[in-house]
This record gives C-alpha cells, sequence and structure tokens, in this order.
C-alpha cells in the first residue's frame, strides 16, 4: 500500500455540494412553472416570470447544472479509483468547477431576460457557448490526463461512457453552436430552415444520448457494482452495449420531427433507429439489475441500492417507451402532447435523478471519510418522497398527453373537430395540480438530501478536521479484469 499520493477529493466535494444546490433551485423552478399551468395568475403578469421564460432556466437547471455536476464530480471520483491514481491537473480540475458554476449562472439569469437562441437544451447566447466550450474541453483534458497516468492497464468500462461522454458533448456542442454574433448577447445560426431543425435535435437528442444517458450509465457501471459488493454481472455484456449504444443512438435524433418539413425518408430512419436502439438500452438496464442477484436483501436496508434499483427500472421503462413513441402511427397521437412529457420526466426524474442520488449518497461518506451518511432515516424518507412524487407526476402527465391526443384527434362527421384546444386544456387541467404536487414531492426529497448531506459534512469536520485521504493501493492482478481482445 503506498502513502505517497492520495486522491483528490476536494474538488469531487465541490461538485457534489454545487449538484446538490442546483438540484433543488432547477426542480424548484420546475415546480413553480408547474404551478403556473395550473394557476396562470402565478406569472404575476411579469414578463420573466412567465412560463416560456423560467422553462429554460428549469432544463438548464436540472440538465446541465444538477446532472452536469454530478456526473463532472462522479467523472473525477471515479478515474480515480479505477486507474489507482491522483487526479491530473489539480488547478485545471478546480478550474472546471468554478467555470462549469459561472456558466450555469450566468445562464440561469439570461435566459429569463429574453437572451436566448430559443433552442431545446441549448438556450445560452454565444458568449456563454464559447465558455461552456473552453471548459467542457479543460474537462477532457483533465479526464484523459488521469486516464494516461493510471495504474492499472485495462480500462475499466465506466470510464468507457465517461470518454464518450466528454468527446460526444463536446462534439454535439459545438457543431450546433456554430452562429453568427450581431451583438454580445445576441447571434443568429448558419443553418437555416429544415437543416437547422435537423441539426438542432440532431444535437438535442443526442444530448438526451451522451449526457442523459452515456455519463449516467458510467456512474451505473461503478457504482452499482460498488453498491451490491458484487462483479458486474457480465463485462462483456457492458463492452458490447457500449458500442452498440453509441453506433446506434446517434442517427435517431429525427423521430422529434415526424410530421414535419423534414424529408419523409429521415423521419424513418430515425424511426428505425430509434426501435433498434432498444436492444443496448435494455442490455444495460439488464446488467445492471442482474448485478444485484444475490444481493437483493441489501435493498431492505440500503436506501442507495433502493435509489439503484428502481433507476434502472425506470431506465428500461423510459427507453422502451421513447422507442415505442418513435413510431410513425403512436406518434400521431403522443407529438405535441404532455405524453411526450411523461416519457422525458420518466427518464429524467426515474433514471437520471435517481441514478444520480443513488451514486451521490454511496460516494459522499467515502469522498468525506465517513463511514455512512449522517442520517439512514432521512435517506429512506427522500427515497419514498421521490418515487412517489415520481409516479404522481408520471400517471398525472400520461393520462392529460393520451386525453388530449384523442381529443384533438375527433372529428364529426363533416369533418369539424370536435372538442376546441380549450376544451383539452380544461380536461388536462386537474392532472396538472397531481403533476405539481409529485413535483413538490420530490423537491422536498431533495431538500431531505441536502440536509443529509450538510450533516454529513459535519461530522466529518468535527470528527476527523478533514476527510481521511485515501491512499493508492498498488494493483494487485486478481483487481484487472481479464482482457478482451475481440473488442478492442
Amino acid at each position: 500500500m503506498r502513502n505517497v499520493e492520495t486522491y483528490n477529493d476536494h474538488v469531487v466535494r465541490l461538485f457534489l455540494l454545487a449538484a446538490a444546490v442546483w438540484g433543488i433551485i432547477g426542480m424548484a423552478i420546475g415546480v413553480y412553472i408547474a404551478a403556473e399551468l395550473a394557476w396562470p395568475a402565478l406569472n404575476f403578469g411579469i414578463p420573466w416570470l412567465t412560463f416560456s421564460r423560467l422553462r429554460p432556466d428549469h432544463t438548464f437547471g436540472v440538465i446541465f447544472a444538477f446532472g452536469g455536476s454530478a456526473l463532472i464530480g462522479t467523472c473525477y471520483y471515479v478515474v480515480q479509483r479505477t486507474g489507482h491514481t491522483r487526479l491530473a491537473l489539480g488547478r485545471l480540475a478546480h478550474f472546471t468547477f468554478w467555470g462549469w458554476q459561472l456558466i450555469c449562472v450566468l445562464a440561469m439569469v439570461t435566459m429569463p431576460l429574453g437572451i436566448t437562441q430559443s433552442k431545446e437544451y441549448a438556450e445560452p447566447e454565444w458568449i456563454i457557448d464559447l465558455l461552456i466550450a473552453v471548459v467542457w474541453v479543460s474537462i477532457g483534458v483533465v479526464f484523459f490526463a488521469t486516464l494516461a497516468r493510471r495504474r492499472i492497464q485495462h480500462i475499466y468500462v465506466a470510464n468507457w461512457y465517461y470518454g464518450a461522454f466528454i468527446i460526444a458533448v463536446g462534439l454535439l456542442h459545438i457543431v450546433n453552436n456554430l452562429v453568427a454574433p450581431v451583438s454580445l448577447w445576441k447571434s443568429y445560426p448558419i443553418y437555416s430552415g429544415v437543416v437547422d431543425a435537423m441539426v438542432q435535435w440532431w444535437y438535442g437528442h443526442n444530448a438526451v444520448a451522451f449526457f442523459l444517458t452515456a455519463g449516467f450509465l458510467g456512474m451505473m457501471y461503478y457504482f452499482v457494482p460498488r453498491q451490491a459488493q458484487q462483479p458486474l454481472w457480465s463485462y462483456r455484456f457492458s463492452i458490447v452495449n457500449f458500442w452498440a449504444l453509441i453506433s446506434v443512438y446517434m442517427w435517431a435524433g429525427s423521430h422529434h420531427l415526424i410530421y414535419t418539413a423534414l424529408p419523409d425518408w429521415v423521419q424513418s430512419v430515425g424511426m428505425a433507429f430509434s426501435l433498434v436502439l432498444l436492444m443496448p438500452s435494455w442490455g444495460s438496464a439488464a446488467n445492471g439489475l442482474l448485478t444485484f442477484n444475490g444481493s437483493w436483501h441489501k435493498l431492505r436496508t440500503d436506501p442507495a441500492a433502493k435509489f439503484m434499483v428502481i433507476a434502472l427500472v425506470f431506465y428500461a421503462a423510459s427507453t422502451f417507451e421513447g422507442s415505442m413513441m418513435a413510431i410513425k402511427t403512436v406518434n400521431a397521437l403522443s407529438h405535441y402532447t404532455d405524453w411526450t412529457v411523461a416519457h422525458v420526466h420518466s427518464g429524467s426524474i426515474g433514471w437520471v435523478a435517481m441514478i444520480t442520488i443513488g451514486s451521490l449518497y454511496a460516494m459522499a461518506p467515502r469522498a468525506l471519510g465517513r463511514p455512512a451518511m449522517h442520517s439512514t432515516r432521512a435517506m429512506n424518507v427522500h427515497f419514498w418522497m421521490h418515487t412517489v412524487g415520481l409516479l404522481l407526476y408520471v400517471l398525472a402527465m400520461w393520462f392529460a398527453g393520451v386525453t388530449e391526443g384523442l381529443m384533438w384527434r375527433a372529428t364529426e362527421p363533416d369533418g369539424s373537430l370536435t372538442h376546441s384546444f380549450i376544451a383539452s386544456l380544461l380536461a388536462a387541467k386537474p392532472y396538472y395540480v397531481v403533476r405539481w404536487f409529485g413535483g413538490v414531492l420530490v423537491v422536498g426529497g431533495m431538500v431531505v438530501m441536502a440536509w443529509n448531506l450538510w450533516h454529513t459534512a459535519a461530522d466529518a469536520r468535527a470528527h476527523l478536521i478533514k476527510p481521511i485521504p485515501v491512499p493508492i493501493p498498488e494493483p494487485e492482478p486478481h483487481q484487472v479484469p481479464a482482457p478482451l481482445p475481440a473488442m478492442g
């Protein structure tokens, strides 16, 4: 056992704190705008409080501020442990933390003021996009430099997913944000018309693919075996799923543009690849769930494991639903309805948030040098608040979406519409109230998590002055998975 170097967990703890704070902020904004849909007067006639101005803050706050902070923090944590080496370029790693937080603040302040490109998941203007590119390249430099100095020859599969996440998101971000600036806060895309829409949804869907899927699968492939205290069910299967996922996902984005001006053959390509995508998605979910074989008893005593298992169930469910919704006949009913909202939040609150929360609960005590979280009871309270809130949200939006789709399609014998659009809004309003209440429970659970993390950190300060440095062990032959020549 070597004690010359220790893992750099300071920057990891910073990202852990940021994820907890941004999770509450991003989800609280979501609850507020959900309330506006049920009670429109809550915008008080103020432009920057309207649903249309605050929704980008919600999506950016949850995906990039909360999810991004969690991904970068766990990425730095995992690459050190799997490589048995200290994080490379410590000052640059700290720059990525402060740079990412600056980006989040700038984006969250400017978007409600109307300073936006009006592109889904890509709203910040060009000056912020440049900063994102600089910070993202820096994250890649830190990650791959750490990977290059690893003491273990084999690269564990979690790092494959993190590496793909970093490379692909950088590529997507740069290509989608090629613009012509006309002022400090205004620019116009170099693409036009249907080409702009195609590039946007090539980016938009692959932001889901590589940010919300590949990155969080990297998290899953490290923390699930760690929490189950068992080897991954099938290491070879994880590599097969990796190559299948990154090969297929890139081509599915056009399913967002079915029944639009996009050429029909491009829509069909998106539909076909969306259906094929189900195989690697279910493969990863099955690999994670089967890793718990022999450890299912942990679900009675370990809330972090419960979060992870339910996350994998929702990953399987939401990917199946997404593939089905890409079929043109299903899309004719679901498109533009709240069914899409149900699907998105099944994936984001069910898969992304729950695997993140489970991983943070697993990582925090180790990063803080504590034997366990401050309160297991609080973790269980959080689990049930989150799960019940999620189910209320998703079920309400499923019912609202199907109701809307059926009402919009209903016609009289003479071809006129049976229901007005206002009638469909009134029919959906009760479901909006249920959705809001579900969101309140989810945000309440995040507050419980923040309280628990704060007290866990306080325990570390009280008992240890500072977290215990974790020594880097010499690599042992039995720790290294067998090489897979056929997989590269």
